[in-house]
């Protein structure tokens, strides 16, 4: 692991995202797919972990197109599943928080 930055593994993770996000109301899902497929390379792996959960989290009727095209790629399903607990957490949330006394 790098002492500095990101390892190239969570570089690669958080590109694939932003791939994902930034074509999130295509209707034409083929060249996103595409783009994930040549970003990813070799690491199908990494491809299945970031393009699942985000499909997981995100996926709705906004994003339907790209969700869908991209549920065909294999080995998405655990990945999937996880973004759906996550989007399923409630908010964070202070209620309940005791302030300090004199804070507003």
């Amino acid at each position: 692991m790098h002492s500095r930055g990101l390892s190239p593994d969570t570089l690669l993770s958080v590109r694939l995202g932003a791939i994902c996000s930034r074509n999130c109301y295509t209707t034409d899902p083929a060249p996103v797919v595409s783009e994930l497929l040549a970003t990813a390379g070799d690491r199908h792996d990494i491809l299945a972990e970031a393009v699942g959960s985000w499909v997981g989290y995100y996926e709705d009727a906004y994003t339907r197109i790209l969700s869908t095209a991209l549920r065909e790629l294999p080995g998405l399903e655990p990945w999937i599943a996880l973004g759906q607990y996550r989007r399923a957490m409630p908010d964070p949330s202070t209620r309940g928080y005791a302030k300090p006394p004199g804070v507003r």
